[in-house]
């Protein structure tokens, strides 16, 4: 396979091999945009169709496995019939280049590495993932030299073949034939054979030489007949359970292995601490012979508290801490985590769990009671049974441990947490006893293993899975299990899953928090629990008696947090809390600097913070936060209890308002850098702030309407349009303009005039036209200040009076009245006055050079030439796009060169120019969008793809691209959109054979065009309609109700000559690219009518008004000649009692519970459209009702 270095797959630059094997080589690469290192893993072989649809397949599972000890796939793809895996990046080898062939480890090493690959496998196993390939190559190392195994699905990499033959063996064993396991070669692999796999490794690793040796098939014929050489006839001093552990992993047939790959490891750990227990078995027998009088128990220490219940959820946490503990290296471990999130309950499992690994036992001390860090070792005396005496208690403790294999664990440690050093020197004294400690804050001892305890697994609100999957979430888990012991009969089902899983969110997967949410389960269902967790403190109380009283409670729980901090941090964590999502550390200090004003004191903000990340009252950053900026975030729960805090304080008002003062700085900020080459980063940055943005936004609203002072929500909603707009919040953004713009009626300054021009830029989009022009044409009388609505002819004229923006342009602000004059270029466009639209424009433009505002000198170019297109001048339009592009490329404003691609592509595209540059421009216009995350235009880029696609005879991809348009545009409520898309998919439809789907879509795609007023998709929608007459044929009630071609090609006359009409009106004549399909069409109708019928037919639909041209014909007499009439067997899908395709879609809809307005706004329709099918279905069905309907739905199998 040729070299890839330098060569471009996906979205990655190839930059140097990293590694070949037989099947496959990877490289690091660099993402084009990100610029971050990423692993390519790419075949070197091509696959057939079958094996690159297979490849895709496993790809796809392998993306959704996530572990602590699993390389992440980032992506993938088949480029050139060649596939490629993106993977996590791992910097430090593997452990074959760490320890390369003949190297023998030590016992202890050996059981660290084999704890992280069973945790792993186990993880995979789980979720039906054989890995196939265990071998040392694939046991990557990180920058923290943690193991993380890599190669998933081997499979991935095997072209498809049902022979099993001795060739067939040979190739597929070649460079992993040492560890495949007997049943992999003959092609049925299976969980057993990765523990195998591994067994093969740790007996190389053991004794430094594999058990097989040979050829590649000569050792795949060994692992199938020959027993392995027993270990100890290598090693003579290797424990004999040791021995037979490994070799269990190794045995032929799967059923004699261990059960899973944990429990094989679980083994391995158990026989290893025994040969370390034969090694120090005389030494302790002497100690404790020595101490016999020191304690009155005798074997192995267990102290632990009896849990009744089982634990839940955290199977990967225990498996993964467990490796931990049972490194060598690791001697003091704290489990960190804010109160309530599990720390203590998970220490009790992993006591029992570890129970075996310590000899001499695992004891539980709970200091919760305790305050003097003096008497933490007399507690530790005294849970060990140690009698009281003269000896200091840690000299007692230390004596006693010294030779000892125990594991200590240490509850509650953060209001003690001054008794840290004596910890440090038990462990010094002791070297083989382990410490466990569950702390709110970290010990801050070298050596000190953290890990943070994170809240259970959630399901997704925006993707809510079916019940059963749901149960397997484990806060779900949780819930239902709490709950049952109060209402044995509660369990997860279809009318209360969507509560459960909104229950579980809004108590951040705090287990303590969904343990007293269950407990109200008798007399607060889900649906009537949920409304009142908005004050979650007041809700959850009442917990066990037998639980401390700190835990009784929520409130108590995080009050007991709260009054370990000192006066400044308990200040800063109540300011902390008025962040919604979490904040910068940049934004808390400036939130700080800006209430303290000029006496800001000697508190470090930074030195705050970290104090609260440690005490786990703020949480840490993310991996992927911690490569950008870091961001501090605060559990909902906890910062509820903040909020109370700050309200208590008297300082709820005065951070309110410096946290909307900070938002609205930066968004004025951020404005104009929203035009320049960093646009892409600071629009990240406005959607990482996206909910305080929100949350100032409502305070500034709020305060407003309170003080009849809107000025500064006028401001904030003037800057945030553009990133309403091109991150697809409209509905967000339409809301807030137009209550801020109801509060502020009858203020006549330039800040409502900005929030006018940008609410009437989003109901453009938004498809609401009559609005969008009052409110254009209020903000164009306020820039001028001269107060008048409605007065300009915009609408009502060929020509807009010159008189009329002479003054506009002497008295006001050139530059709003240009953006003002955009909309409502836009509204007439819409409206079908592209003459007015376009002078419009021209006038804009004029005003932004007098202005020398290069940008939207840049965006008016844009506008004509899209006008210019629509209006037939493709040349003018490609040169008025090209200028427009050059000034976006001096700019760098990557949304308007995008644009300016876009204009061009479609430019050459409607005029049948060089479709590989279509394609070519289009790419580019994309990639910048999705850079962007600008959904709307990459919905049209998808839009203009789909038609180059179908131009091409390609109808399959242009309705897959047409229905991801359509996705993006329903995403964000772009109903503009919208009504361009629906159109298209039509017309795939009708291309690939759905003719009755395709006509309904036209007739709907219409109605809403003749709402909006929009002429140009009027006329697009009667052409596609005439189309589908043609194809479909009309009812002819003369001939026994049947279709009749004459009847329908005689309203598809009617109706093109309705369209012609139209296009004539606006100055839109029909694009080059449409006119061939057109033109056949014409003609079978023309044939079938003959020329003087379908002339007059033509001519009538011409002059005729619209709501008449829509009518079809009823008789077919006259309107061809004879012989022509006969009916046409084309008929459209059979559903039950003349159900309509759409009319099913709709009753499918209401049998889920969809509101009337909520099917209109999926559907893209009106409520009256609704209201009508609704209707037509009732008395179809013969039916009152919606229940009625539902049963008739379900009876008919209709859902």
């Amino acid at each position: 396979m040729q070299d890839q270095v330098g060569k471009q797959l996906g979205n990655y630059r190839v930059l140097r091999l990293l590694g070949k094997g037989g099947t496959a080589s990877v490289y690091l690469g660099e993402h084009l945009y990100l610029r971050n290192h990423a692993a390519l893993k790419i075949l070197h072989t091509q696959l057939a169709e079958q094996d690159a649809e297979r490849f895709l397949t496993e790809a796809r599972m392998l993306v959704g496995l996530s572990h602590a000890h699993i390389v992440r796939v980032l992506d993938f793809a088949v480029q050139d019939d060649i596939p490629f895996l993106v993977m996590e990046y791992a910097p430090g080898g593997n452990l074959r280049h760490r320890h390369p062939i003949g190297t023998r480890l030590p016992l202890n090493t050996i059981v660290f590495y084999a704890g992280q690959v069973a945790s792993a496998l186990q993880y995979a196993h789980n979720r039906r993932v054989i890995h196939r390939d265990i071998k040392p190559e694939n046991m990557l190392l990180d920058s923290q030299n943690n193991l993380l195994l890599s190669d998933f699905g081997l499979a991935l990499f095997t072209p498809s073949s049902g022979s099993y033959s001795t060739q067939a063996v040979a190739q597929q064993v070649a460079g992993t034939s040492f560890y495949l396991a007997p049943e992999q070669m003959r092609g049925q692999a299976r969980a057993a054979s990765d523990q195998y796999a591994l067994g093969v490794v740790i007996y190389e690793w053991l004794c430094g030489t594999p058990p097989f040796k040979g050829t590649p098939l000569e050792i795949a014929i060994q692992h199938l007949s020959v027993p392995p050489t027993p270990l100890r006839d290598l090693l003579s001093n290797l424990s004999p359970v040791v021995e037979e552990v490994v070799l269990r992993a190794l045995a032929k047939e799967p059923e004699q292995r261990f059960a899973t790959i944990q429990e094989f490891v679980s083994a391995l750990v158990e026989a290893a601490q025994q040969a370390v227990l034969v090694e120090v078995s005389t030494s302790s027998e002497d100690l404790e012979d020595d101490h016999s009088g020191s304690t009155g128990t005798s074997g192995p220490i267990w102290k632990v508290p009896t849990v009744l219940t089982p634990l839940v959820g955290r199977e990967q946490d225990i498996a993964d801490i467990r490796v931990l503990l049972m490194s060598p290296e690791i001697r003091l471990l704290t489990l960190l985590g804010p109160g309530g999130i599990g720390k203590t309950r998970l220490s009790f499992q992993l006591a029992a769990e570890l129970r075996s690994f310590f000899a001499n036992g695992v004891c539980f001390i709970q200091l919760a009671t305790i305050r003097d860090p003096d008497q933490v070792m007399v507690a530790i005396a005294h849970g060990l049974d140690l009698p009281e005496g003269g000896v200091a208690p840690f000299e007692q403790v230390r004596e006693f441990l010294h030779a000892k294999y125990v594991l200590l664990i240490l509850d509650n440690f953060e209001q003690v947490v001054q008794a840290a050093p004596s910890v440090g020197r038990l462990l010094e004294a002791c070297p083989h006893v382990k410490v466990l400690v569950t702390s709110r804050v970290t010990l801050r001892l070298a050596g000190e293993q953290h890990v943070e305890v994170s809240p259970l697994a959630l399901p997704d609100l925006k993707q809510l899975p079916g019940k059963e999957a749901m149960a397997h979430y484990a806060a779900v888990a949780l819930f239902v299990q709490r709950a049952q012991a109060h209402v044995p009969t509660f369990e997860v089902t279809t009318s209360n899953a969507a509560a459960l899983a909104e229950i579980c969110v809004r108590l951040d997967g705090l287990p303590l928090a969904i343990e007293l949410a269950a407990a109200r389960i008798k007399l607060l269902p889900p649906h009537a629990l949920l409304p009142r967790l908005a004050r979650r403190l007041q809700v959850l109380t009442g917990g066990s008696p037998t639980l401390p009283a700190r835990q009784q409670t929520l409130r108590s729980t995080i009050q007991w947090s709260y009054d370990l901090l000192d006066a400044w941090e308990q200040h800063l964590f109540r300011r902390l809390s008025i962040f919604v999502s979490g904040c910068t550390l940049e934004t808390a200090e400036a939130l700080c600097a800006a209430l303290d004003g000029e006496d800001p004191g000697n508190e470090s903000v930074l030195d705050g913070v970290e104090s609260l990340i440690e005490k786990s009252l703020l949480r840490l950053p993310t991996l992927e936060e911690q490569e950008e900026e870091p961001r501090l975030h605060m559990l909902e729960t906890i910062r509820e209890y903040g909020l109370e805090c700050l309200a208590a304080s008297g300082e709820m008002e005065i951070t309110r308002q410096a946290h909307a003062n900070y938002y609205l700085a930066l968004a004025e900020e951020v404005e104009p850098k929203l035009a320049g080459p960093e646009q892409a980063t600071w629009l990240d940055r406005l959607e990482h702030e996206h909910e305080n943005l929100r949350a100032a936004l409502q305070w500034l609203l709020e305060r407003g309407e309170a003080e009849q002072n809107m000025e500064q929500a006028l401001r904030f909603g003037g800057v945030l349009r553009r990133f309403w707009l091109v991150h697809g919040h409209l509905s967000e953004g339409r809301s807030f303009l137009e209550r801020v713009l109801a509060g502020s009626e009858g203020i006549r300054t330039p800040v409502r005039a900005k929030a006018l021009n940008a609410a009437a830029n989003i109901a453009l989009n938004q498809g609401d036209v009559d609005r969008a022009e009052v409110l254009a044409e209020e903000a164009l009388a306020l820039y001028a200040r001269y107060a008048r609505t409605r007065q300009l002819p915009i609408l009502q004229a060929e020509v807009l009076p010159e008189e009329s923006l002479a003054r506009y342009r002497e008295l006001g602000d050139a530059k709003g009245i240009a953006f003002a004059l955009h909309q409502l270029e836009r509204v007439a466009r819409a409206r079908g006055n592209l003459r007015a639209a376009r002078l419009l424009s021209e006038e804009a433009l004029a005003l932004f050079k007098e202005a020398d505002d290069q940008e939207r000198v840049a965006w008016s170019l844009y506008r004509l030439a899209r006008l210019n297109r629509e209006q037939g001048e493709y040349s003018k339009a490609r040169v008025l796009a090209e200028e427009s592009l050059a000034i976006h490329r001096a700019l760098g404003n990557k949304e308007g060169i995008a644009s300016a691609l876009f204009q061009m592509a479609q430019a050459l595209f409607v005029s049948q120019g060089d479709l590989a540059m279509v394609r070519s421009l289009l790419a580019e216009a994309l990639a910048l969008y999705k850079e962007l995350g600008d959904r709307e235009d990459m919905a049209d880029c998808l839009y203009l793809s789909s038609r180059v696609a179908l131009s091409l005879g390609d109808a399959a991809t242009a309705h897959s691209q047409a229905e991801e348009s359509i996705a993006l545009s329903r995403e964000i409520g772009d109903r503009e959109g919208l009504s361009e898309s629906f159109p298209l998919l039509a017309r795939i439809l009708a291309v690939q054979g759905d003719v009755a789907t395709a006509r309904t879509l036209y007739e709907e795609s219409l109605a809403v065009a003749r709402e909006t007023g929009n002429k140009m998709n009027i006329a697009i929608c009667l052409e596609g309609l005439a189309d589908m007459a043609v194809a479909q044929g009309v009812v002819d009630p003369s001939v026994g109700g049947v279709q009749s071609k004459a009847l329908s090609s005689l309203w598809a006359a009617q109706l093109w000559g309705a369209a012609e009409s139209l296009r004539e009106a606006i100055g839109a004549p029909m694009p080059p690219v449409d006119r061939a399909p057109y033109e056949r069409t014409v003609a079978t109708a023309r044939a079938r009518l003959g020329e003087q019928a379908f002339a007059r037919a033509w001519a009538k639909g011409k002059a005729m008004p619209l709501a008449e041209a829509l009518a079809a014909p009823t008789k077919a007499k006259d309107a061809a000649p004879a012989g022509q009439t006969r009916a046409s067997s084309t008929r459209a899908p059979a559903y039950p009692d003349e159900l309509t395709a759409r009319e099913v879609e709709i009753l499918r809809l209401v049998a889920q519970g969809w509101t009337d307005a909520q099917i209109a706004e999926y559907l893209v329709i009106s409520i009256r459209t609704v209201n009508t099918h609704v209707t037509s279905i009732y008395r179809k069905i013969q039916v009152t009702g919606r229940s009625a309907a539902t049963r008739y739905a379900v009876e008919h199998q209709l859902v």
